[in-house]
């Protein structure tokens, strides 16, 4: 991965608190145009955005925001829910508080389930989507997933049931029972080296370590408290915003296989795969993802500033 290098983001140097449905949401800025809104992912926040905003804000005005929870905003209470509906709601209030709307909407992971949800729920905030992987499980089962749904999921879709099975495995069940004994470094680290694979996670230095290690109580309300809205075929096929899917080369196959529905379901979707790059390709390839985000941008309404 990239390491940090860009002014403002490494300190929060320069965002701007913005106040939505009773929380302070940190917002940094750059550029003029056409509104371009990064979502960051889980055990995250708008520091991941750091080789993305300053490219995209050459051409356009790109905004990046740390969510309810992330740094540098108030941490979560021990034990509380945290619902992805909420964030959904909270980026709904900011868009129009921000006069950002409609628009682009860039997503990693679980910001970009976010940032589907909100374009399925307010169309008329949202110009497109760029969805970097997002978890779309309620797609194919519950979460947590009862046996009857992998079952009847191996007997329709095999490739998917299996990787979901093997997610499930390596993944769900070791990270949250390290999570239920207080082992919150060991959750972590066993989550992303599933998540990311070995040599995205072996990349990691430091400094990256620390901003993970300081967002890891989302992670946890994550992994022991319900937090994914309803998603159904119907929804996603009613998407009505253009849409484009990046995947990573290396990025593991239950993500690569939701992508793969979510490309069968969007009625205006392109897909395109980043070389050298996992889970989080905006940070291990920012070069190949800010080029496909500022070609999907010239190509669907969202105009260059003078």
């Amino acid at each position: 991965m990239v390491s940090s290098s860009v002014p403002g983001f490494e300190s929060f140097e320069g965002i701007e608190p913005i106040d939505v449905n009773g929380v302070s949401l940190a917002c940094l800025e750059r550029g003029e145009g056409d509104a371009v809104v990064f979502v960051h992912g889980g055990i995250s926040d708008l520091r991941t955005w750091e080789h993305n905003v300053p490219e995209v804000a050459r051409s356009h005005r790109a905004i990046t925001y740390s969510r309810r929870y992330a740094r540098p905003n108030e941490d979560i209470d021990p034990d509380a829910p945290d619902p992805w509906q909420v964030h959904a709601d909270d980026l709904a209030a900011l868009l129009p508080k921000l006069g950002a709307a409609p628009a682009h909407l860039v997503g990693n992971s679980q910001g970009a389930f976010i940032a589907l949800l909100v374009a399925m729920q307010h169309p008329e905030l949202v110009r497109g989507l760029v969805l970097e992987e997002p978890p779309v499980v309620p797609l194919f089962v519950s979460v947590p997933p009862k046996a009857s749904e992998l079952l009847r999921l191996l007997l329709t879709r095999p490739r998917t049931a299996i990787a979901m099975i093997q997610s499930v495995v390596q993944q769900v069940v070791p990270v949250t029972k390290l999570f239920e004994r207080g082992e919150d470094d060991a959750a972590l680290q066993r989550f992303l080296l599933t998540v990311l694979g070995r040599e995205a996670y072996d990349a990691l230095d430091d400094e990256q370590w620390g901003r993970l290690r300081s967002n890891v109580a989302t992670l946890r309300a994550g992994m022991l408290q319900e937090t994914f809205p309803p998603l159904t075929d119907e929804m996603v096929r009613g998407l009505r915003s253009p849409t484009l899917l990046l995947t990573g080369e290396h990025s593991p196959a239950f993500l690569l296989r939701l992508t793969d529905r979510l490309e069968e379901l969007i009625p205006d979707v392109e897909r395109r795969e980043i070389p050298d790059a996992s889970h989080v390709m905006h940070a291990d390839n920012p070069a190949a993802t800010n080029a496909a985000i500022l070609d999907f941008l010239g190509r669907t309404g969202a105009s260059p500033s003078a």
